[in-house]
């Protein structure tokens, strides 16, 4: 398995740990884990239609993502979950842990990644370590690094929300 503590601190970007049971949603972690200084995180990995192109879109937790406008605004031809393999082959984790700390395992830089502008404004972010059994706190400026650090480009937009749900 990828060692991510050796990659954060290989590369300078310090973090604060909180172990805490396996957590598979959102609900489950406010449930479940320590209160955390950070926002709270939602990970979509979504795939085109063809299975071409694959996006890591990150939000606030409470988000309710509508990826039907999202396709216009990511500039793809219809958006839908990738699968467990495809979760496991290009992050490295299982479903339940997708996270942003997984693109230091994309050394293709495959997956495009959008960040949510009220998002991208946090002091820090909560991130899974490739694991849903913790969480870090890792500053603005520590995820900044870390997206330069994997050779990712990121873009920062306004995630379209779903309304009357």
């Amino acid at each position: 398995m990828f060692d991510i503590y050796s990659f954060l601190d290989r590369h300078g970007i310090t973090y604060q740990k909180f172990d805490h049971p396996a957590v598979f949603t959102c609900e489950e972690a406010e449930r479940l884990c320590p209160p955390m200084p950070g926002a709270h995180t939602k990970n979509l990995f979504l795939r085109d239609r063809k299975g071409t192109r694959h996006l890591l879109v990150v939000v606030g937790y409470e988000k309710k993502v509508d990826l039907k406008k999202l396709v216009d605004v990511c500039g793809v031809d219809k958006l839908s979950f990738a699968s467990p393999e495809r979760l496991i082959k290009h992050l490295g984790v299982e479903p339940g842990s997708a996270t942003l700390l997984g693109l230091a395992t994309d050394g293709a830089k495959d997956i495009e990644v959008f960040i949510d502008e009220e998002l991208w404004k946090a002091d820090a972010l909560l991130c899974h370590p490739l694991v849903n059994t913790a969480t870090l706190v890792i500053s603005h400026e520590g995820i900044e690094k870390f997206l330069l650090a994997t050779g990712h480009r990121w873009k920062v937009i306004e995630v379209p929300e779903r309304v009357g749900e």
